[in-house]
């Protein structure tokens, strides 16, 4: 409690997103909300895990962004009762940063956490592999006829990779994690407890309508449900007395152009575009990309799966769809497409 009482502190200055960020997050996996058959799961193979003594099964969880694959890690580091390393995939661009992580940072059955784990570089994943197995680290000194191997123990530990980008995967890595899980959307009643629990860390009132009208907004995903409950506390600090209500929300959600169906600027530009440039589709992801000034990777990561989970947006062979349901909302009338659905 002391880190959050740190956060939130008056002496710590302007607000620093991404600590007050970490802040929110749940410590353990009682406080985690949501994701229920992950958790049972999770604390069955914890619970075996402490009683043979032995490090967790490597862990592999895959979802869109902000849906707690990092959160879940640290979570696993503490009911383990061991430390965690934190990296991602493009830090880690030769074996050698590999080496030097496994044999200087690392103890037994500390956590190593790599996130955007699909992004390794194929000379450390392959590096990985012996690594994952038994423990192992093979390191090749000199060149040509002289060449030899070292083999090198290193702690046994537990690999936790996270991805939102699974397909990507090879299957020789994902086939050595004995632990995979893929975490979905969040209901609206689970996003309205994540927000109780955060506007009570932030010191904030709040009203249940509100929390609720913030979760319908919150695309299901506790990290934008977060983000939009601090950006609406600024406008309760300022036009409310502090507390938040349904109309100061109502008006924050205008202020920030995010419509009752949890659509941003951007994702009304997207299915706009389909409408208006390319008919309804289909249209290719490369060729939706330059239409909209964004990169292939975001749409795909970050705005397609909501837009596919809520029924506006249809991924097919020949490309991306507008559904009927977006162009009702938006006011569109599709010519020759009544029904896209």
């Amino acid at each position: 409690m002391a880190d959050k009482e740190d956060v939130l502190s008056p002496r710590t200055g302007p607000e620093d997103s991404s600590r007050l960020e970490t802040a929110l997050r749940p410590n353990t996996l009682d406080e985690f909300v949501g994701q229920r058959k992950l958790k049972e799961n999770l604390k069955v193979f914890i619970q075996a895990a402490k009683g043979r003594r032995e490090p967790l099964d490597h862990c592999l969880f895959y979802s869109p962004p902000g849906l707690g694959k990092t959160t879940l890690s640290h979570i696993l580091a503490r009911e383990m009762g061991v430390n965690i390393k934190v990296t991602s995939g493009p830090v880690l661009s030769k074996p050698g940063d590999l080496a030097a992580m496994l044999t200087t940072e690392l103890s037994e059955g500390d956590i190593l956490f790599i996130d955007e784990i699909h992004r390794l570089n194929a000379a450390v994943e392959e590096a990985l592999y012996p690594v994952m197995e038994d423990f192992l680290f093979f390191i090749n000194t000199g060149q040509g006829p002289g060449a030899t191997t070292l083999k090198l123990a290193v702690p046994r530990f537990t690999l936790v990779g996270a991805t939102t980008r699974s397909g990507l995967l090879t299957g020789p890595l994902r086939d050595r994690f004995g632990i995979v899980f893929n975490l979905g959307f969040y209901g609206e009643e689970e996003i309205c407890s994540i927000l109780a629990r955060s506007a009570s860390i932030l010191g904030s009132r709040a009203e249940k309508e509100a929390l609720a009208l913030i979760a319908r907004r919150s695309r299901g995903t506790p990290r934008i449900a977060n983000r939009l409950l601090r950006r609406v506390r600024d406008f309760a600090d300022v036009r409310a007395a502090g507390v938040v209500t349904r109309s100061v929300t109502e008006a924050a959600m205008t202020a920030l152009e995010i419509d009752p169906e949890g659509l941003d600027n951007l994702d009304r530009r997207i299915l706009t575009t389909i409408a208006e440039k390319f008919g309804g589709g289909p249209v290719g992801i490369e060729t939706l990309a330059v239409a909209v000034s964004e990169e292939p990777d975001t749409l795909t990561d970050v705005i397609e799966p909501f837009l596919m989970q809520s029924g506006f947006l249809k991924r097919t062979t020949r490309g991306r769809v507008l559904t009927a349901k977006a162009a009702s909302h938006l006011g569109f009338k599709l010519p020759g497409q009544p029904d896209l659905l």
